[in-house]
Formats: C-alpha cells, structure tokens, sequence
C-alpha cells in the first residue's frame, strides 16, 4: 500500500505537498505551526485540511499495521496462502483486514468448534467438495458414541454448523453483503411504547441506508436506548442468499445441495446477517458521530473567535430562582471590582429591591453592558433589566450570553486559583461577564464539551469529541494569538509547541523576573526548549517590547528577511513600530512582490503573511472577520410577536436540520433549512455560523410549546 499515493488522490494533492506535510508532521510539528509558517511546503493547506491529512495518515499508518499483524499470526499457524497474502494487500480498510483474519481468529466455543471436537469437520468439507451418493450412509462413519455424535443427525448436523461458520468465515461474501446493505438496505423503526414522545415521527418510519441524514440516525440510536424504539436494517434476503449459493454450490457437490442450502440459510439467519447489521448501524453511528463531532467543532470554533467587546464596563448577571440572581462587576480589562446577589424571582419575588442593587451598581461603575447568562430565569431577568434601563434613563444596554459550562468553571481549580477568595456562585456571574468581553480568553477554561453548540453531544464518541474540540480550541487559540505578558494559563497552554508544565513555567518567569521584553526571552523559560520556542514564538506577542516586530506574527525566523525587506523598500524597523508604513502595498507593488521574493530568497505567500502583519501589529482577526454582536435595550415576549414580522437575530447554534436563531424572546427560533435560502440547503453551515447576525421573518408561532418557526427567505 502506498500511503502517499492514496493522500495525493484522496485529497487533490500534489507529490510534493504530501511528502513535505508527512516530513513535517513526523518531525513533530504541531498542525497550528505548519499552517501558519509552512505555507510554501504544504502548498497553503489549512489547518482544518491538515488535520483531516493528519487523521487519514494516522488512520492508513494503522491499518499497514493492522495488515503486517494479521500476516504474520496467520503465517506463525502455518495457513499464509499466496491467495491471502494477496487479499490482505488489496484490503483498503481495517474491517475488510478484519474480514479475511475472520477464520483464523481464536475463538470461542462454537457450535461449530464442537462439532470439530467431535471429529466431524472432515465430513462437512466431504460434503462441500465432493458428489455424495449417499449422504447418510457417509455421515454413519462418523457416528461414536464416546464423543456424543450418537447417530446420523448428530452427524450431519454437527457437519453443517462447520459449514455455517465457514461461509460466515468467508471474507468475500461479508463484503458483498455488507456493500449491498450499504446501496440498498433500509432502517426501519417502530414505537415500542403507545405514548407521546420527542421520537413520535420514528414511531413508523424508513429510510434508506445511503441517504440517512446523521442527526436522524443519532435521534433513533437515542431512542432505541430509552426503549422507545425498535429498529432494525431490512435487506434482500433471497437476493444475498443466491448469491452464496452460487458461491458454495456446483457441479462437483450438487448432489448435496439440500444440505449445502441449509448449511447457507442457517448461516447466513444466525451469523452473517446479525453481524452485518450491525456493521452497518455500527456505520451509520460513526458517520453521525464523525459528522455531529466536526459540526460541533465547526460551532465552538466561531463561538471562540467572536470579536472581543473593548473597552466595556461590563455587569455579569447569572439568572436564577430559589438561589437568586448572581452579579459581578468587572472592568475593561475584566478586573473583577464587586458582587451582589439579588433575589428578584419567585418564590422570594423582591424586584424593587433587587432593582435599587442594580441601579446603585450600574451608577457607581458606569456599566456599559450588562451580559445575561441564558440559563433558568434568564428571560424573566432580560425583562427586569429592560425596565430597570427605562426606568433609569441611562445608556447601558444587555445582551443575552451563551452560559454553558460556567458553573463547572466556577467549581474549578482553575476558577479557585483565579479568585481564591471570591463565593463559587459569583464566578459563574464573572466568566459570564467576561465571555462577552473576550469570549475566546474566557471559553478555553472550560472544557469545550461543556460549551453546548451541538447535537446529541452526550451519544458521541468521547475520545474523539475531546481530538476534534481540543484541536478546533488549538487552531483558534493559535490564529489570534496572545500576550505573552498578559495571557492566562488556559490560554498558554494551547499554544503550539506548550505543555501544561511549561506554561506554568512561563507564568512562573512572568512573576519573578516582569513582564517579557522579547521574544527571545523565552528561551530563558525552564523546559522551554530549540524546537517548543521554534513552534511557539510565533504566535506569542509582547505589545510594548524593544522589537516592534514582536507584537506581529512574524516568526522570529523570519526578522532579518523582514529587515532586509523593508530596507528593499525604503522603510525601518521604527516606521513599524511608528505605524509609519501605510504606503507599504504601493512600494510592495512597484518593485514587484515576485522580484522581492526571489532576490530576499523566501516564498511569495510568506512574504505576504510577513507584510500583512507589519501592517497592523498587534492585530486582532477577530475584529477584522467577526460580527459584532446586538445589544439590547428593549425585551421581546413571544405574545409581541406576529406572522410576517421581520426581526434581526443571532444565530446560537447550527445543526444538520437548520439554525436556532435569538431573536430576544425566551426560546430561540429555528430556521429549517429549507427556510434558509431559496435554493437547495444540503449544509446549513455553508449559509450560517454561530455568531452571525441575521434577518429573519416570523413563519409560524406555537404558544402552548413556545416554538417560533423562522425564514431567512425575505
């Protein structure tokens, strides 16, 4: 197998792109680092292309491995055939390898392994090679009493469970089945219980394997777990049992064909059959799973690069009832200043009370923005700050945030190192405040499973939910970058080329020798070595050091180029730090970036990352590419809400049928996503991600659930 000739096809690439990105990937380099710094050898694949390449290598390396496993046990038994050795290099996945190691597995007892204990394999092989004229008189032969075959039945059938097992042993015939099941077969459901239930549209329901949607699949795996629903796979039958017919039955043995049929059809009931299906709903769950994963990633990527909220005085209010309503106050640069608890909801219902807490809150800090968690109470708390901002007169405006995981923050170590004397329940309202603040800085502290953008996130497949998210929070942590003098633990150590431990160490520096003056000054770092600053420095930035090119995502290995450009073009290293370069693209332009390129011996898309960051140190991409979000000041209930409305909105979750859309009432509405666009909408994130801002019309409102359909269709 040539593993990089499959990547070159697989992925449209060329020889040299796959052999540069496997030498880099085996050197150690992290998929962050080869994105950004290695443009010119990947060919400017990105980082969610690299991290694909990067699963389909790891997966192609193990079944190499897998493949030379099974060679060399079949061969240690002595059965390695030409024929099979054969097999195994044509097998292009794990299963099909699985498949021809089938019979040489060590098993269990089997009914057919008994039978062989009983001396009656020779007869089973008699009767599938050979004419029998009298199958009877033949099995009597095997007839002994001392190993219970105690007359022709026995014999006979101890004879065709050998044979059952050798056709479900047979490798080629499972592949035929399975691939049939795949183009042809249906999943069927029917309720298991007559009640009303989230599962009443599988309650008589099919579809065909190849075209189940992934969110249908895992809704009916859920429903089968909690015994609403009976599934099963429908498959020609007598179509796959002809077809292993005409694989055992022929001239040489057709005088034994009834037993031969037999043999199949009890084979293919009891082993075969059971075993495909559930390949293929084993199948149909990791593609869900595989699919659900990357649109849950694709969510919590876009949640993370929201465009920070600057230079806002920012209230954190974490709604709720019996316990009451948690406040904090943090500054612009999300210094906590002070906390309250109020208690404006039943059962205690002290609104004016809680009001005056607010008013003397928001007047002693001049709040700019008051951000309310989504959770229980949070609407009930949206209508007692709209009126409490009436009632006051004043500019602060609200918006609802997204609270997922933020009590499992506040109950952290984490969160008890950042405010060791501060109650577990004001956390909460701190992360809350300063998510709207800089929601990536707040987010990577929380484990991004906990950040609920998905679907059916607890049916996943948690190791693999935690690869993607951690590689997804990686990329986004890496393509904005931080301040080294300023940057959290949680935000260090998802920084490429840094360990827990080393971020830690970086920390450590940071308190007992200042603030990071350079780049260079990270090498000093305890266990930060050559190749972990080589990956890292990059994306580190030091706003105020002696180098200007320090706080741009030039990588150091790449300054005296970047000197030796500027001084091409007629500028200095102080007109970057002067912000003195805005004629920098014409100069560029006159001289040619080609010839630049070629006489300063770099690759043309590294030059133009080098100039793009000189341009404006310090940049931030997220203010650059994200949306701002919609401050509040007025609330809507869904009785104010009519047909035909149109309504701005932000999208707060996508998923395989649609968007859930906020648009200030206390459930988000969905736009279906055949309300999306006027043309056919395979993928709703190809329209919309988290985040976005959206108009939207009212398509239908449902009171008694409190449901608002939506269309983006205006």
């Amino acid at each position: 197998m040539n593993i990089n000739e499959i990547l070159k096809q697989e992925f449209s690439l060329k020889d040299e792109q796959v052999n540069n990105t496997l030498k880099l990937i085996d050197e150690g380099n992290t998929i962050p680092f080869i994105a950004r710094y290695r443009k010119e050898m990947t060919g400017d694949m990105s980082d969610v292309l690299l991290r694909q390449f990067n699963d389909r290598l790891t997966y192609l390396r193990n079944l190499e491995t897998r493949r030379e496993d099974v060679k060399r046990i079949i061969d240690e038994q002595g059965k390695l055939t030409e024929e099979i050795e054969k097999s195994l290099l044509k097998a292009k996945s794990l299963q099909e390898v699985e498949d021809i190691y089938a019979p040489f597995k060590q098993k269990k007892r089997t009914r057919a392994t008994i039978a062989k204990e009983k001396g009656l394999e020779e007869l089973a092989l008699l009767i599938l090679e050979k004419n029998i004229n009298n199958v009877d008189e033949e099995a009597s032969k095997y007839i002994d009493e001392e190993k219970e075959v105690n007359s022709i039945e026995d014999a006979l059938k101890g004879a065709k469970d050998i044979i059952a097992e050798i056709v479900s042993d047979n490798a080629e015939i499972r592949k035929h089945i399975r691939e049939n099941a795949l183009k042809y077969g249906v999943i069927v459901t029917k309720n298991t219980k007559d009640e009303k239930s989230v599962y009443d549209m599988y309650y008589d329901f099919s579809e065909s394997v190849k075209s189940m949607a992934s969110h249908r699949v895992l809704a009916i795996n859920r429903g089968e777990k909690e015994d609403f629903l009976k599934v099963k796979l429908e498959i020609d039958n007598d179509r796959n049992l002809g077809y292993i017919e005409r694989q055992y039955v022929n001239k040489n043995n057709l005088k034994n064909k009834e037993i031969i049929m037999s043999s199949i059809e009890d084979s293919y009931k009891r082993l075969i059959f059971p075993s495909i299906e559930r390949e293929v709903r084993s199948y149909l769950t990791e593609q869900a799973q595989e699919r659900a994963i990357n649109v849950f990633g694709e969510n919590i990527k876009n949640l993370l690069l929201q465009p920070p909220l600057k230079g806002k005085v920012v209230m954190g209010f974490d709604p709720g009832y019996v316990n009451g309503c948690k406040i904090a106050v943090v500054d612009d640069n999300g210094k906590f200043l002070d906390e309250a608890i109020i208690y404006p909801h039943k059962p205690q219902s002290k609104e004016e009370q809680a009001k005056k807490s607010l008013k003397k809150l928001i007047e002693k800090y001049n709040i700019d923005v008051i951000a309310i968690g989504n959770g229980t109470a949070s609407r009930e708390s949206e209508k007692l700050i709209s009126e409490l901002i009436k009632e006051m007169g004043v500019k602060t405006q609200y918006i609802i945030v997204n609270e997922a995981g933020a009590s499992i923050y506040s109950a952290s170590e984490l969160a008890a190192e950042e405010h060791p004397d501060i109650n577990v329940s004001i956390r909460g309202a701190i992360s809350i405040g300063r998510r709207l603040q800089d929601p990536l800085a707040e987010l990577v502290k929380i484990d991004p499973e906990s950040i609920g953008v998905g679907q059916y996130q607890h049916d996943l497949n948690k190791k693999r939910l935690k690869e993607v998210l951690d590689g997804v929070v990686e990329d986004s942590v890496n393509r904005v970058g931080l301040d080294l003098n300023t940057a959290s633990y949680s935000l260090l150590e998802r920084i490429s080329g840094i360990s827990k431990s080393v971020a830690k160490n970086i920390i450590s520096y940071r308190e007992e020798n200042g603030s990071f003056t350079s780049r260079a000054e990270l090498k000093k770092v305890k266990r930060l070595g050559p190749q972990a600053f080589i990956q890292c420095a990059g994306f580190m930035r030091i706003s105020d050091g002696k180098n200007p090119l320090d706080n741009t995502g030039v990588h150091p290995e790449s300054y005296d180029i970047c000197k030796k450009m500027l001084d091409m073009i007629g500028f200095s290293l102080e007109d970057v730090k002067n912000k003195n370069i805005s004629d920098i693209d014409d100069r560029v332009e006159k001289i040619g970036i080609k010839k630049i390129s070629e006489d300063l011996g770099i690759g043309e898309l590294t030059l133009k990352d080098i100039i793009l960051e000189i341009k404006k140190p310090g940049r931030d991409p997220r203010e650059e590419e994200g949306i701002k979000p919609i401050l509040r000041t007025d609330v809507l209930k869904i009785e104010d809400i009519k047909e035909g409305m149109i309504l701005k909105g932000t999208v707060r979750n996508v998923v395989d049928f649609g968007v859930f859309v906020d648009i200030g009432i206390k459930n988000d509405g969905l736009v279906h996503k055949s309300q999306m666009s006027n043309k056919f909408v395979k993928d709703p994130m190809e329209i919309a991600s988290v985040g976005d801002i959206v108009d939207v019309k009212v398509i239908g409102i449902d009171l008694d659930k409190q449901r608002v359909s939506l269309s983006m269709k205006i």
